[in-house]
């Protein structure tokens, strides 16, 4: 295993003298991947470095960037790290007035954004009373954009491909700067801050967390310890960089292992991207992971007949050789049966995701034990990990060393895990989640009094979720405490392994359980409208939407799919009462978080008419 690393400087430069002629960063440019190595990225890091020095960065400031994932997002973070400044990642999904709030409480002094429409919602920012001072465009636009002429296409090359606007400085500006003004990296102290990740807002407004080196490098050495990547794994990039979960375990970890990473050109891509890329490895949130699901399955029963009963009887027979080595056992026909049904049925569906997959890895939310289990046995090892922007993100995780699907796993060494009862969860040994170790923030950026409040006395972290630890160490996570909510009745609810169960449902897109202080559950059902015309078209009826959402048997079936789905929950956790909704929960309507979780209380003023509806006793 490589040395440990105690910063993210040396995350890199390791990596660079190692692997120095191997691909790094693939970008798809006209229909074509293109790679940079390893050694051309160092020396980009470099100048950037420079260009950054030479305006002004210095030690402890704080350099903020709008960016989806690209080799400019990577090369700015890394250069950031070197002048032993603080990186600022935000979305470029994320609402001006979001960027305005996050610019201004970090003091961030140069941004890095995307394009000229970005750069021109921060000028305001700019002036003697902010500390906001240069803002830079990778994308730059052309000057005739704004008159309605094309637009220059994005680039994440590390080139520029388009004239400025001049409303900002240009990445080849910033990279000539540096070019002609080299700076040495600097090698930042583990309790130095590498940067501040701001929270998503599910319930709260965002709040700074504070990481330092030395909380990256712990995650990062983890993995090291518990998974093999290694210099010829290759993944697709789609989870964001901005978020901690893609930043550490995707970004950082491939590279401390010289491995490659393509950039997806956008989720709406990534079906064609995985074909031609064929990764190695996949990082995704449960979200994909059950898209998949619904997708493989739909397909199977598209094409019924022998395919359909072929691949249940494979399936069948992967769940008894997982249960089987679940026990430490083995079964000599169970095995060969399972050779067979591999050749023929389960290897054909792995070649929809490239065919090289060596494992999955799952984190951000939880993920559903049935699609897990469906992944697995399919011949792709899931491993579903555990962890938050204040912890780096990785508490737990399932590796090769120890897995229990369904848990989050155990513990990364040097970290330590308890259990703080909490007065109205009954189940025994189910309470809060406490989290000790290297791996946990200095604090929140400008909020003392929520600092003091996310730590126990001792000095554990409050991570506001519930879970319990099996005999053998595992962690199992079954919800939220801020996401509960208390019926009339006196009972308390967690909606979420609910909500997840029901979007198991091929006709349910997205769903939201609602009844706080009401007499009992409901449900806001975004249907699966493709799923729902299909059905539509076999019953004869209209495939309209307007229609479907006015079909009482369209009602019909659903409630009999949210009984289906949620059978194996508490009477009184079942939603009595369904509407449905056209448009999607997004990052685009405020209805989702970045990390593809619901705000809540969005939802609720949305279609807060909807919801007291459902409670009119006519």
């Amino acid at each position: 295993m490589s040395a440990r690393v105690s910063n993210l400087v040396e995350v890199l430069e390791h990596s660079v003298q190692r692997f120095e002629g191997s691909r790094l960063f693939g970008t798809k440019r006209q229909g074509a991947w293109q790679w940079i190595t390893y050694g051309q990225f160092g020396a980009l890091v470099d100048k950037v470095r420079g260009g950054l020095a030479q305006m002004g960065v210095e030690r402890g400031q704080r350099v903020a960037l709008i960016i989806d994932n690209s080799v400019e997002w990577a090369a700015t973070a890394y250069a950031t790290y070197g002048l032993g400044a603080q990186l600022v990642p935000l979305y470029e999904e994320q609402r001006p007035d979001e960027w305005a709030t996050i610019l201004k409480d970090s003091g961030a002094s140069v941004a890095i954004v995307a394009d000229a429409r970005i750069a021109d919602h921060l000028r305001a920012l700019i002036g003697p009373e902010g500390a906001l001072r240069r803002v830079i465009c990778v994308r730059a636009e052309a000057p005739s954009a704004r008159s309605g002429k094309p637009v220059a296409p994005p680039s994440r090359s590390g080139e520029p491909e388009a004239p400025p606007s001049r409303s900002a400085d240009t990445w080849a500006e910033l990279v000539e700067a540096g070019a002609l003004n080299p700076v040495a990296s600097l090698r930042p102290a583990p309790e130095e801050v590498a940067g501040l990740i701001y929270t998503s807002g599910t319930t709260d407004q965002p709040k700074g967390v504070i990481l330092t080196h030395g909380n990256f490098a712990h995650n990062v050495n983890g993995v090291r310890e518990q998974f093999s990547i290694q210099s010829d794994d290759c993944s697709l990039s789609f989870l964001p960089w901005a978020h901690s979960f893609g930043q550490t375990c995707e970004l950082h970890c491939m590279i401390a292992n010289g491995a490659a990473v393509a950039l997806a050109e956008s989720i709406a891509a990534l079906s064609s991207n995985i074909q031609e890329i064929r990764p190695t490895l996949l990082f995704a949130v449960p979200r994909i992971f059950t898209r998949l699901y619904s997708a493989i399955r739909r397909s199977v029963a598209d094409e019924g007949g022998v395919k359909q009963r072929l691949f249940e009887v494979a399936m069948a027979n992967a769940a008894r050789r997982r249960a089987l080595v679940e026990r430490g056992q083995t079964s000599w026909l169970v095995e060969r049966q399972h050779k067979t049904y591999d050749k023929l049925v389960l290897s054909k569906i792995r070649a929809r995701f490239g065919g090289r997959l060596r494992y999955a890895f799952s984190g951000g939310a939880a993920l559903s034990l049935e699609v897990a289990a469906f992944i697995d046995d399919l011949g792709v090892p899931i491993y579903e990990g555990y962890g938050l922007s204040e912890t780096s993100p990785i508490v737990t995780a399932n590796s090769p060393l120890g897995r229990r699907l369904g848990s989050v796993g155990r513990p990364l060494e040097g970290v330590t895990v308890r259990i703080e009862p909490v007065d109205h969860i009954k189940e025994p040994g189910s309470g809060e989640v406490i989290v000790y170790g290297p791996n946990v923030m200095s604090g929140y950026h400008n909020l003392p009094e929520e600092t003091a409040a996310a730590f126990t006395p001792d000095g554990g972290f409050r991570t506001g979720d519930i879970g319990h630890i099996d005999p053998d160490g595992f962690l199992f996570i079954t919800g939220r405490i801020k996401e509960q909510y208390k019926l009339e009745s006196g009972k308390f609810v967690v909606p979420t392994p609910l909500e997840n169960a029901l979007r198991l449902s091929p006709f349910i897109n997205q769903v939201m359980i609602y009844g706080d202080n009401r007499p009992y559950n409901v449900v806001l059902v975004v249907p699966d409208f493709e799923a729902l015309g299909r059905w539509a078209n076999a019953q004869g009826r209209s495939i309209e939407i307007d229609a479907l959402m006015q079909d009482a048997d369209v009602l019909k079936l659903l409630k009999a799919q949210l009984a289906e789905y949620g059978q194996r929950f508490r009477g009184y956790e079942h939603p009595r009462k369904l509407s449905l909704i056209k448009e999607e929960f997004s990052t685009a309507n405020d209805m989702l978080t970045p990390k593809l979780s619901l705000k809540r209380r969005n939802i609720v003023a949305r279609h807060r008419a909807l919801l007291d509806a459902m409670y009119d006793p006519a």
